[in-house]
């Protein structure tokens, strides 16, 4: 199990959000997303909206990870409820860390890839899953099977 690359981003509150911050008390699925608003962000992130009872009772902490600027992810937050931290990685610094960024995504230069990172509560990621496709989803089936074998 490799030790998952540190980070500390702004929340659609302007906070800084790391991964320190739950070491030893919570495991982490942390979600890349190319943009917000797109039509399969929306979907996946409504999606993990609608299961976060299951994260919860998995003692887990949703974190979601995009380039987009703190203020369109606030926005996107707002208009579909979403109820778990959206992270700002504007500078593309973290999705090069744990190797989820486009180099290419429709024109546009170092988007984050779709991706899902489980990391435990000592900080080593315990599941991954990059997509090269945009249009596909994590397997959150097999995320919540790992997350259960953890506690």
């Amino acid at each position: 199990m490799k030790k998952a690359p540190d980070f500390s981003l702004k929340d659609t509150n302007m906070k800084d959000v790391g991964l320190q911050d739950f070491k030893g008390n919570k495991n982490i699925v942390l979600l890349f997303f190319p943009l917000a608003f797109s039509s399969v962000c929306t979907d996946e992130l409504c999606t993990t909206r609608d299961n976060m009872k299951i994260y919860e009772s998995l003692n887990a902490e949703v974190l979601g990870i995009s380039v987009d600027s703190m203020f369109t992810l606030k926005a996107f937050k707002e208009s579909n409820n979403i109820n778990f931290t959206l992270l700002s990685d504007f500078n593309k610094e973290v999705s090069g860390k744990y190797e989820a960024l486009y180099d290419d995504f429709y024109g546009m230069k170092g988007v984050s890839k779709r991706a899902v990172f489980l990391i435990n509560k000592e900080g080593r990621i315990v599941y991954s899953e990059i997509l090269e496709d945009a249009d596909n989803i994590p397997n959150f089936s097999k995320v919540q099977q790992v997350l259960a074998g953890l506690n």
